[in-house]
Parts: C-alpha cells; sequence; structure tokens
C-alpha cells in the first residue's frame, strides 16, 4: 500500500483577498442589472488638454457651461462621507474628479458603490478649480466602463520589481509615468528617422522576414518549416542581401526599418528580436555615409531632445557633429597599448589571452585583432566616434580599402561605450564576392556564424551593382542613448523572457 496517497491531497491556492473582493462587486453589480463592460463610451475631452485649456481659472472659480465627458483608469479615490475626490489617468495624464453621491442619478450611485481602485470609468461634470489650486471636474454622471479583476500594485511604490516591470509591462505602463515617456519618445526617435530619410529621397521599403538563406550578418539564425512548400526557411538577421537586390534593380536609395532576429545570448544591449533601419545608396562609399550617418543621429537629437549635448547615465554625452574617426589599429595602440603590426600571429593570440580572452584560437589575425578591440578599446569611446577600416577576415561583404592592404572600407559607429551600427563601401566586384563567400561557406564546418553561400544574391551582383554606400542602425541602442535607459529592456514594449516554471 502507498503510504504517501492519503497525505497528497489537493489544497486549492487562497485567492488574493482583494481579489475576491472585486468578484463579489461584480457579481453584486450585475445583480443589479449594471452593465459594467459596455460597448463604447463618447469622450469630449482628456486630462492634459482640459487642464492646460483652463489653467488660467482662479482658484474657487466654477465654469457651469464647460461640460464635458472624461474617461479613464480610477487611480486614486478619497471619500469624505456624502462626497468623493478621486483621479482619473488617461494616456494624456491624470485630472481631478470631485462627486456628490446624492447628486447621482440612482443607477449611477450603485456603479459608484461597486467601483474599485484601478477600474475603468468615465464621468460627465462641469470644470472648476478647488480653492487649493486644483483644476477638477465636477461630476453629474458617474459610469463603471471595465470593472477589472485583478488588483494594481500598491500606489506608493508602484511596480519596482524589474522583472515584473518587463513581464508584466501592461502593469508598468498604468504604474510608471516615466516608462510610458520612454516609450512615447522611442517612437518619436523612429519617426523622426523616418522623416530624414524621406527628406533625403529615400524609398521606404520590406524585405522578407522568412528566408531559405540567411546572410547580411555574422549570427545565429531562427529557423522553421514551411508545411506547404517543406522547406526550411529561416528568420531574418539582416535585409542587406535583399536591399542590396534592389540597387541593382535600380532603385538607388533605399531603407527598411524593421524586426531582425538572432538566436543568441541576451544582456542589457541584446534581445534575440530587435528594430534596424538599413539603408543604401548608389554611388556613395563610406566617406560620404560617415558624414551623412552623423547629421542624422545629430538631427533626430536636436528634435527629441533639443541639443546635441545630452546626458547618459549621469555623464555628458556630445553627439555635435563632427564625429572622432578612429581606426581599429590606431585604437588598440591607444588603447590597449601595443603595437599589433609589430606582434606575429602567435604573438598576437598571446596579447589577447593576457587581455582576457578565454576562448578557441580565432581563425584567422583579422578575428583576433578584433577580439583585442573589443576587451579593450570600445569601453573606452564615450563621445560619438567612428571606428573605421577593419580586417577583411570579418568583412565578407565590403569592398577592400583603396589605400591599406588588407583592410576594408567599413566603419562602425560607437557611442557610450557602445556599437551603434555599421557600414561599408560595398563589395560588388562579382569574382571578389564570389570568392569572399565561398571562403566563408568553407569556415562553416568550425564556425557556425560564417554566412553561407546564396546563388540569388551573387546572380544579383553578376548582373552589376553601381558603387554603393550601405548602412545600419540598432534602433534601440540609439533609443537607450536618447531616453537615458540603461536597458535595451528598458525601451522594448515586450522584451524576451524566460517563462517562469
Amino acid at each position: 500500500m502507498d503510504t504517501n496517497t492519503n497525505n497528497q491531497e489537493s489544497v486549492e491556492p487562497k485567492e488574493n483577498p482583494l481579489r475576491a473582493e472585486k468578484k463579489r462587486k461584480l457579481q453584486e453589480l450585475k445583480d443589479q442589472g449594471i452593465d459594467v463592460y459596455p460597448h463604447n463610451f463618447e469622450r469630449t475631452g482628456q486630462a492634459e488638454q482640459i487642464k492646460s485649456k483652463f489653467s488660467h481659472i482662479e482658484d474657487g472659480e466654477k465654469l457651469n457651461e464647460e461640460v464635458y465627458t472624461i474617461a479613464g483608469r480610477l487611480m486614486t479615490k478619497r471619500d469624505m462621507g456624502k462626497a468623493s475626490f478621486f483621479n482619473i489617468q488617461d494616456q494624456s495624464g491624470n485630472i481631478q474628479v470631485y462627486l456628490k453621491t446624492a447628486a447621482l442619478s440612482e443607477k449611477d450611485q450603485l456603479a459608484f458603490k461597486g467601483v474599485d481602485i484601478g477600474d475603468i470609468i468615465g464621468v460627465k461634470g462641469f470644470i472648476f478649480k478647488t480653492k487649493k489650486g486644483e483644476l477638477s471636474v465636477h461630476a453629474s454622471e458617474f459610469n463603471i466602463l471595465c470593472k477589472t479583476l485583478e488588483p494594481l500594485p500598491e500606489k506608493f511604490h508602484g511596480l519596482t520589481d524589474v522583472e515584473a516591470k518587463y513581464r508584466h509591462r501592461h502593469l508598468d505602463l498604468i504604474m510608471n509615468p516615466d516608462s510610458r515617456k520612454v516609450f512615447e519618445m522611442r517612437s518619436k526617435i523612429i519617426r523622426e528617422m523616418r522623416n530624414y530619410m524621406d527628406n533625403k529621397g529615400f524609398l521606404e521599403v520590406e524585405t522578407p522576414v522568412l528566408q531559405p538563406i540567411y546572410g547580411g550578418a555574422a549570427a545565429h539564425p531562427f529557423s522553421t518549416h514551411h508545411r506547404a512548400l517543406d522547406m526550411k526557411l529561416f528568420m531574418k538577421i539582416s535585409p542587406e542581401l535583399y536591399l542590396k537586390r534592389l540597387i541593382v534593380g535600380g532603385f538607388e536609395k533605399v531603407y527598411e526599418i524593421g524586426k531582425n532576429f538572432r538566436n543568441e545570448g541576451i544582456d542589457r544591449s541584446h534581445n534575440p528580436e530587435f528594430t534596424m533601419m538599413e539603408y543604401y545608396e548608389a554611388y556613395t562609399d563610406y566617406n560620404y555615409q560617415m558624414e551623412q550617418f552623423e547629421d542624422l543621429v545629430a538631427t533626430v537629437t536636436k528634435k527629441v531632445c533639443g541639443t546635441t549635448k545630452i546626458k547618459y547615465q549621469g555623464k555628458d554625452l556630445d553627439i555635435t557633429t563632427p564625429w572622432r574617426r578612429l581606426t581599429v589599429h590606431d585604437g588598440i595602440r591607444e588603447y590597449a597599448k601595443f603595437d599589433p603590426d609589430e606582434l606575429s600571429d602567435d604573438q598576437l593570440y598571446a596579447k589577447i589571452q593576457e587581455l582576457g580572452y578565454g576562448g578557441d584560437r580565432p581563425a584567422s589575425r583579422g578575428e583576433m585583432l578584433m577580439e583585442a578591440f573589443d576587451l579593450k578599446v570600445e569601453e573606452h569611446l564615450w563621445n560619438p566616434t567612428f571606428v573605421i577600416d577593419h580586417p577583411v577576415e570579418i568583412s565578407p561583404l565590403t569592398k577592400s580599402h583603396r589605400i591599406k592592404e588588407g583592410l576594408v572600407e567599413r566603419f562602425e559607429p560607437v557611442m557610450a561605450g557602445m556599437e551603434l551600427g555599421n557600414a561599408y563601401t560595398e563589395l560588388n566586384d562579382p569574382e571578389e564576392q564570389l570568392a569572399r563567400l565561398e571562403e566563408q561557406e568553407s569556415k562553416r564546418l568550425v564556425d557556425e556564424e560564417a554566412q553561407p553561400m546564396d546563388r540569388d544574391f551573387l546572380h544579383a551582383i553578376d548582373v552589376g551593382m553601381p558603387p554603393t554606400g550601405g548602412v545600419g542602425i540598432g534602433v534601440e541602442r540609439l533609443v537607450m542613448v536618447l531616453t537615458d535607459s540603461h536597458s535595451i529592456r528598458d525601451i522594448i514594449f515586450f522584451p524576451t523572457m524566460k517563462p517562469k516554471s
């Protein structure tokens, strides 16, 4: 006999008493015939609009003829016997409402009796200013528009648990006005980026999210299976190879703002799903695009922040153009304190180990150089800096440098110690492009991030692509800086989270 059987009685978890009380009130309201989930509610004003319009009236003044219908979430409530003060929060902000119970209809009195903090309500009333100077609405009608079941976090402390903020963004937005402002600013930043590109004559386009061959970056893809075609597809890690096809096809200025997906780690500046703006412009090179890039970011910063001199994480950040240009080799000399040109491959490998590199030996000298740069240089680049002239081994889609052997014409803008994007003078020599992709293909047995062969892209390059400059900008990285946000998860509405066990 199993002696544990009688001891394993299932015990239902106790319901939150606040939630139980809300459910009791909901049922009571329904029993009284009150519709607490109406189909619509017509508003004639919002909180900030009303407060701005009537801010000039005197303390204690009443405007009986200025009647408004407003709606929002009930955030505070102070009962004073026969009267109550409460605050309604809508998207624009908060406004105080004053209500005398006896002035309501019987039905509205029942609704008011059954209301709780967090419920969505609608009121109608005239505008007045209290003797203490707070603009308010004197309610004559009261409606519950959505009776809620889940209690809000305690009002004085708000939602302070960081993981809860990311996992329950709806609560974060209700309780933390600063979070709402960050996401409103994110929207404005993207709008200004789009305005800049449109004013420059670029055409906004879309490229496939599901691709038969991924490419355009060194990254692990997400994969799926298409049942009807019985084929494997990859979520795009970059739109690059498709945007270049459009340049080949005759569109000389194209850009895309969209999602990329990379099956990689998560940290303060990385999320598996993120937003990029990528653009390509025929008959330009990386020198031209450096000037355009810094102008774009400075213009957006001025539009959104009002100045190009801002603070990030308590430290001054000057986005004023022109930005500093720093070669990879010079950066290593200045900050890592050694000259890579004086070291053999073996000595360079020993040096990066000394700097803290703990992985397998990189396959090429260029990869070792970039390890040294990432370990000792990038963190020192606070004010905007263009890191230029990278090793050819790590840049398979980039045109060789016109002067410096073994390097390519590439730049990475770095700001506040973070890489903000990536850009090239694009490789358009079909034979060299084939050779570069063949080299990448040969690496794939030992390097899963090496780019696969894309024959259709090579066909486009064979058809002929004009000299072209291409740029990618990590939208979230720029938003982090301009909103003074420490983590990328603070500026993505719904960051990727591991489910609770």
